[in-house]
């Protein structure tokens, strides 16, 4: 019996193209809602691929004209081989000269049910496949009927979703990235990076920038004296107590002073703010430095300049916070950092929809008696068992001494749903190292050991954002890392600082970006 991917990986040089290889061998099935993708590709001739997952990879069809949801139309479709379930998110260009050459996008892509077969591999085998799509553009029942051979009869039944006139061609953007082929082929932003795991093999090339402070304006900083206003992205800020001292000395290093926060603030501001913006912000406020008692502060003062963006709950009781910041432009996160917020909790589902989350959050929290090497042995079991559910997933440090993993979702889940997936994804890491993790609420009950906090997944909860300052010694950074970090001796959850960041990403990059990149349904959990 072939392997499923043997005639998909004769025809391709791994060393030339971006497509993912798949892994050798018979590919397992995934338990889960069956996903499917249609890439428009654009190779000798412009078709439309349209992929089922089924039985561990993409069972294909090539369609020339592209599928419709006309039911009076019928589309030649051309079964192919086998395909690896990581390309539901290719989209680049497979170099001139190799098999398929020319620029792909995803087209469309969701989930499917099949109809009238409890068993779709043998439906296929048997040349009458019928499955219910429910993606971005394609809605409804499709049939798939063999004729000949390879061809095969592409047809949408007369329901519901069936649209007379209904051209693919009106519709050129990907649903991954937005762009058309054109855009693709002119500017490659996504490539499959075949060296990294299959969950975080979907990469974008280059990320767009957002300016940073120019260096004219950071010598306007620097010729304030006590306090001023500094013009900076395009607004006037008054500034107050730049020589404070706000962060105490550590490591032998002078003290980090509220200019220096300032400073941070603004060169931070183009890369934290696609974590920020469209969230409402909570503000954890330190005025007197980080070595006094701090407090949480929500509502957006009155005497908040007219131009800083806001959101304001609907929902809200009354006597409760009703309007919040809203950093959804750079020069908010300099007005938080002068009033002395320095750290930055942005609730983690956005101000449109508070109830949907945008993250499934692994909160690993450490008790008395927890060791970094703990931490670490917990977060490299999270690791694994991400990889193998083939769930993007990114590390960060919380400036403290946890750790924390947030995975992306599509929009749809509750907190509940979130909650309840990271809940079992825990237990079962949990059961593998039980002397050093403890499930119990009060801190006092756990006997030292580490708590996976799945509580976390809650509505109005937030958790440190990325890049965010912690009030502590030496201005420690909740630093977004690598997964390979975690094999790195020197790392401490509190080894990086707002002095070391701008550095750090100057050479790494933000490492963060994964989260933003990707939109994924949680899979079972066996």
């Amino acid at each position: 019996m072939p392997r499923k991917l043997d005639a998909y990986q004769r025809k391709r040089d791994f060393s030339r193209t971006p497509e993912p290889a798949g892994q050798p061998g018979q590919a397992a099935a995934r338990r889960g809602a069956a996903r499917f993708v249609v890439q428009r590709h654009r190779a000798r001739r412009l078709h439309y691929d349209l992929r089922f997952e089924i039985g561990g990879v993409l069972v294909s069809w090539a369609v020339p004209k592209g599928p419709t949801l006309d039911p009076d139309v019928r589309r030649t479709a051309v079964h192919v081989e086998d395909h690896p379930i990581e390309y539901l998110d290719f989209e680049g260009v497979i170099p001139r000269g190799e098999y398929g050459g020319g620029d792909v996008i995803v087209w469309d892509r969701g989930s499917w049910e099949p109809h009238a077969t409890d068993d779709p591999a043998a439906a296929v085998a048997a040349g009458d496949f019928h499955a219910d799509l429910f993606g971005d553009k394609l809605r409804g029942r499709f049939i798939l009927i063999r004729r000949d051979g390879d061809q095969w009869l592409l047809l949408h039944k007369h329901d519901e979703f069936a649209v007379k006139g209904w051209d693919p061609e009106d519709y050129p953007a990907s649903v991954l990235s937005g762009r058309t082929n054109d855009e693709v082929k002119a500017d490659p932003e996504r490539m499959w990076r075949s060296d990294l795991p299959a969950s975080q093999a979907s990469v974008r090339l280059r990320p767009p920038e957002i300016p940073g402070p120019t260096p004219d304006e950071l010598a306007g900083l620097d010729a304030l004296g006590a306090g001023g206003t500094w013009a900076v992205f395009g607004r006037q800020l008054k500034l107050t107590n730049l020589d404070k001292d706000l962060f105490p000395a550590r490591d032998g290093a002078a003290p980090v002073t509220k200019r220096e926060l300032i400073r941070y603030a603004a060169q931070i501001a183009p890369v934290a703010l696609p974590y920020l913006e469209g969230r409402a912000l909570n503000m954890h406020r330190f005025p007197g430095g980080a070595d006094t008692a701090g407090f949480w502060h929500k509502q957006l003062p009155d005497h908040a300049p007219d131009w800083l963006p806001r959101w304001t709950d609907p929902d809200a009781e009354p006597g409760k916070t009703h309007t919040y910041l809203a950093v959804d432009e750079p020069a908010a996160l300099i007005w938080a950092a002068n009033f002395g917020a320095l750290e930055w909790h942005a609730w983690t589902a956005p101000a449109g929809h508070p109830d949907k989350p945008s993250y499934a959050l692994i909160d690993i929290d450490p008790g008395a008696d927890t060791s970094w090497d703990d931490i670490l042995v917990l977060a490299r079991l999270h690791r694994t068992a991400l990889e193998h559910l083939g769930v993007v997933g990114q590390p960060k440090l919380t400036g403290r001494r946890g750790l924390q993993i947030w995975i992306p979702v599509a929009p749809g889940p509750s907190f509940a749903d979130t909650r309840a997936w990271v809940q079992q994804l825990s237990k079962a890491i949990g059961a593998v190292v039980p002397s050093l993790v403890s499930w119990k609420w009060d801190v006092r009950e756990r006997g030292g050991r580490a708590r996976l906090d799945y509580t976390q997944n809650v509505h109005n909860k937030t958790l440190v954002a990325p890049y965010s300052p912690r009030a502590a010694a030496g201005a420690p950074v909740s630093a977004p890392i690598g997964w390979d970090e975690l094999d790195d001796p020197g790392l401490r959850p509190d080894g990086i600082t707002i002095r070391d960041m701008p550095g750090r990403l100057a050479e790494r990059g933000d490492l963060f970006r994964a989260v933003l990149d990707s939109r994924q349904v949680l899979p079972e959990i066996s």
